[in-house]
């Protein structure tokens, strides 16, 4: 099965959900690659390839029922993630093995050099190498590109690897049921900066102690926070917008927020998200062409459900319920 969404040439975005019965066939499916898949094991070959493309990122899961060798590249100035999330044995990449408990990273100029075990379903996502390592140094003062220099397996724990699986699987099933929604840039951003922020997360050794800034500099980061979201209210505001605009690192805006207002800045920030989601949806005019949804993703919420759940324990109703009392 296939469908595309739109047009990538033309869209911002592009959706496509394959089943394959060849390994040809499927080398073919991931966009902006060059590969050449040889099946290895025998048997007939049956695969699944889903794939999401927006904005500097390409979501994908694939599945193979054979092994097979993968060669070639990726598109040129990007960076991958690969986590398994079923495998039966191992595998090997680049000259390692890798398992279950493995986080596979491929840069633009490394040679694809890819073993599959006769099963396996991983999922993954490539990057703009410089939109990421622009992200990296702008919140968290890190160079990327330069700690995955050479490395085949990226350096994350189990939890942490779980962590950025499950992230990718529910980005995917998300944008499986509503891809539409990618249409609103702020949805576009709001998955690609959350991306971003869990592969920081994930391959953060946890070694690099930061030193908590001093009282007066905490109150004056969430003055200078709050300022900022005042004068862009109507805007979805993100950590990284705060990071980049007030020249701080993420460990920072923490320390800041949670001493001063006792919350960290990711729930104040969804608080603020929230309220003004609220006040679009009161204001929906009352043609009933107004969506929760899309109301939703205009303010940078990509899962819908959690959405819901922190609405209804926010305000004590379901958006849809004030949706309708606004009609």
């Amino acid at each position: 099965m296939s469908t595309d969404a739109q047009d990538s040439r033309r869209a911002p975005y592009a959706y496509t959900l394959r089943d394959t019965l060849d390994a040809d066939e499927h080398a073919a499916c991931l966009t902006n690659w060059q590969q050449r898949y040889d099946q290895l094991s025998a048997g007939v070959f049956a695969g699944v390839f889903e794939e999401f493309c927006f904005g500097k990122v390409q979501l994908f899961r694939e599945g193979l029922n054979q092994s097979v060798h993968q060669a070639g590249e990726a598109w040129r100035g990007s960076r991958t993630f690969a986590v398994p999330v079923m495998i039966e044995g191992t595998g090997w990449f680049g000259g390692e093995v890798y398992d279950a408990h493995s986080m596979l990273t491929l840069g633009s100029d490394d040679e694809l050099d890819f073993r599959t075990p006769r099963r396996l379903e991983i999922v993954a996502c490539t990057a703009d190498a410089v939109a990421l390592d622009a992200y990296a140094q702008q919140v968290d003062h890190r160079n990327i590109e330069t700690e995955l220099a050479g490395r085949k397996m990226a350096p994350a724990t189990p939890e942490r690897l779980a962590a950025l699986g499950q992230l990718l699987a529910t980005m995917m099933s998300s944008l499986r049921a509503t891809p539409e929604l990618l249409v609103h840039p702020q949805m576009r951003k709001a998955m690609e900066q959350a991306l971003f922020a869990t592969l920081l997360d994930t391959l953060s050794s946890g070694s690099v102690q930061a030193t908590a800034p001093s009282c007066s500099a905490r109150q004056l980061v969430v003055a200078r926070a709050r300022a900022y979201m005042e004068a862009h209210i109507d805007e979805p505001i993100t950590v990284a917008d705060l990071c980049i605009e007030l020249g701080v690192s993420r460990r920072t805006l923490q320390y800041s927020f949670q001493d001063v207002l006792d919350l960290n800045p990711v729930k104040f920030l969804r608080a603020i998200r929230l309220n003004a989601v609220r006040r679009a949806l009161k204001a929906a005019p009352p043609n009933g062409r107004s969506t929760v949804a899309d109301v939703a993703a205009r303010w940078g919420f990509w899962h819908l459900s959690h959405f819901s759940a922190e609405y209804k324990t926010m305000f004590g109703e379901l958006p849809s319920d004030t949706l309708r009392r606004a009609g």
